[in-house]
């Protein structure tokens, strides 16, 4: 039998695709090796005798998840979808994909570190319920205040402890005080080095990318003022993790409000095993490319908007 044969081709394609006919049991009936009837499979699709379409609303998002793994050589990527979306249904949505990643990806963790945002409060809102009773939370950068209290670490750590059924511990300091010489003295507490050298040393953290310029939760709860902004960008900084601020290089840079921020440098985040970063929002698709391009994240979860400006 002529193997490169259109009409052959064909009808082995046939009784694999439509009858559901494994490559073994084909090649037992023509009495060949599995690999032939492998090869005759492999020259339909490339003579489009065999064309493969995928039918899900999904597949665009797939695309995107994979050119992002591809190029930035991530553990995973998950993009959602924003189409008939709003704002506040987007950011929803992609809590429930974090949420639903961390909670099946979370077996082995112990100590889960967690950073703070709107982005990261959807995220713990969304979590299911789950017994982790070792599991062991830990804020990676301060929060306290009067305002906004739900987005800060130490309650989206104590939340999301309640969540798995595990502990959690607090970082009894604001994110960002107001000098360098009041932060040391607050670092060199035991209460509160404590829990930044765990921070260094957990098995998973959660964080979120910002961008001091626009759509800032930083400026709206009061941290910067528009000095600090002009400074920011005298400073040439692209982005935030953790309010630690970098620059296009990558590098956190060395400013007088990194040096009254209250949480771990983005040097110990490189040291931590797997980064998961929820981000989304197309004005910040600068931070996050650069994010990604000196190798801070493992897992990027977005949306598609995001990641076609991030691939563009």
């Amino acid at each position: 039998m002529m193997w490169d044969d259109r009409r052959t081709m064909a009808k082995i394609a046939a009784l694999y695709y439509f009858d559901g006919w494994t490559q073994a049991k084909i090649a037992s009936k023509y009495n060949v090796s599995r690999p032939v009837i492998s090869k005759a499979l492999q020259r339909a699709k490339e003579q489009g005798i065999v064309e493969i379409y995928i039918k899900d609303e999904n597949i665009h998002t797939i695309k995107l998840e994979q050119q992002l793994e591809q190029k930035y050589g991530l553990k995973e990527a998950i993009v959602v979808s924003t189409d008939g979306l709003s704002d506040e249904m987007v950011k929803k949505t992609l809590g429930k994909a974090s949420a639903s990643y961390i909670s099946n990806n979370i077996s082995n963790t112990t100590k889960l570190g967690i950073s703070w945002g709107t982005t990261l409060e959807a995220v713990v809102e969304e979590f299911p319920f789950q017994k982790h009773d070792s599991m062991y939370i830990v804020p990676l950068v301060g929060g306290m205040g009067r305002k906004n209290v739900g987005m800060h670490a130490n309650q989206l750590a104590y939340e999301l402890a309640k969540k798995v059924n595990g502990t959690c511990t607090y970082l009894y300091a604001p994110a960002m005080v107001d000098t360098a010489e009041l932060k040391n003295r607050l670092i060199e507490s035991e209460d509160i080095s404590v829990v930044l050298n765990e921070g260094k040393n957990v098995d998973m953290a959660l964080i979120g990318i910002g961008d001091p310029y626009q759509g800032s939760t930083m400026k709206e709860i009061g941290y910067l003022k528009d000095e600090d902004i002009k400074e920011l960008k005298n400073a040439s900084v692209v982005g935030d993790i953790s309010s630690k601020f970098f620059d296009a290089n990558g590098q956190q840079v060395k400013h007088t409000l990194n040096d009254r921020v209250i949480g771990i440098d983005l040097h110990d985040l490189k040291n931590v095993k797997e980064v998961v970063a929820i981000a989304n929002g197309v004005y910040k698709a600068y931070s996050i490319t650069t994010a990604l391009e000196n190798n801070y994240l493992d897992v990027l979860i977005t949306d598609d908007t995001t990641a076609k400006e991030i691939l563009a």
